[in-house]
């Protein structure tokens, strides 16, 4: 049985805008960063380089993280929910 996560429309377009984020702005700055990083020489003791794979594969990893979220999202019409009624745990 799958997951679901439900969110409002606001909660959903915030989830597809870090996507957007990550993939068509953080994703190229990184790029660039790796290339520079690259043209300063020995990969083997490039700590620049080696900081920006890092970050890289943090990013990535983030990236499917939400579009996993995204694919199992659910969107819930938060007006049509009755909240009058509070659940007390004792």
């Amino acid at each position: 049985m799958s997951k679901i996560n439900y969110y409002t429309e606001e909660g959903l377009q915030d989830l597809k805008d870090e996507i957007e984020q990550l993939e068509r702005i953080e994703r190229p700055k990184l790029s660039a960063l790796i290339g520079a990083a690259i043209d300063l020489g020995d990969l083997s003791e490039n700590a620049e380089y080696h900081a920006a794979k890092e970050s890289q594969g943090l990013m990535e990893a983030r990236i499917s993280k939400l579009k996993n979220e995204l694919s199992i999202a659910r969107l819930i019409d938060d007006s049509k929910l009755d909240t009058s009624k509070a659940l007390i745990l004792s």
